[in-house]
């Protein structure tokens, strides 16, 4: 039975897991001599109505994020009366970025230069910077989606070389990764700790600060603090 076919948790039950989870999120972070306030937990709503969205908030919840930007549209709107940080994990299409923008505090999921100089002219005036992450498939499966490596050093690389003064409503704060479908646990930390060691190397190379490690899903989010991750996408063990 997959996330949508499940009957809704009740309040009692969500508050449980969410709790559960953060039990586990600060058990990881012992583990690799980390605090846990250096990491946070976004709820992925996809699979829920924003009656259940709301819930989420309700139990303590309120970094949440979907991957469609219609989907973020309306349940932007039917929660509108929260205090809601909405990120978007999913593809940004260039003909959306103009409505979706100005409703998200982050955005992971940075695939393209192309995508890069819309979100530019969209995000002109903006009072707070829209922080972006930029995708890298780092396990290399062709089903994912992100960036190759070369894509994203020519990204920064134009980056830094750039005048800062069109880009002030923008900040690149860190990397996003998915872990392969095969190989487990231990091929998850490999990708995980070869995204780390990607940022590392970045922010050397390009004298920027990338602190944020968008890693770790619902099965892998442990392994993925233990190997650096800032920010965990957590949806369907929260609403089990």
């Amino acid at each position: 039975m997959n996330q949508r076919d499940r009957l809704p948790p009740t309040l009692e039950r969500l508050r449980a897991n969410y709790l559960s989870v953060q039990d586990r999120i600060q058990s990881a972070a012992a583990r690799s001599s980390r605090l846990v306030s250096t990491i946070q937990l976004v709820g992925v709503t996809k699979y829920v109505g924003a009656d259940i969205a709301r819930m989420l908030v309700e139990v303590g919840c309120n970094q949440l994020a979907e991957s469609k930007p219609q989907v973020l549209w309306e349940k932007a709107s039917a929660l509108s009366d929260l205090a809601i940080d909405w990120h978007l994990i999913g593809h940004l299409q260039r003909n959306k970025a103009k409505r979706t923008l100005p409703l998200v505090s982050t955005m992971h999921s940075l695939d393209s230069a192309r995508v890069m100089e819309q979100i530019q002219k969209d995000t002109l005036g903006r009072d707070v910077p829209l922080k972006l992450l930029l995708e890298i498939n780092i396990s290399g499966d062709p089903d994912k989606t992100g960036m190759l490596i070369s894509e994203a050093e020519s990204l920064l690389t134009n980056w830094k070389g750039a005048t800062a003064v069109p880009f002030a409503a923008v900040e690149i704060v860190g990397l996003m990764g998915m872990s392969s479908v095969v190989g487990g646990v231990d091929r998850a930390r490999k990708d995980f700790e070869s995204l780390r060691n990607l940022r590392d190397l970045w922010q050397k190379r390009y004298d920027m600060s990338l602190k944020e490690l968008s890693m770790g899903m619902s099965d892998d989010f442990e392994v993925a603090i233990e190997e650096g991750s800032t920010m965990v996408r957590i949806g369907s063990v929260l609403f089990q």
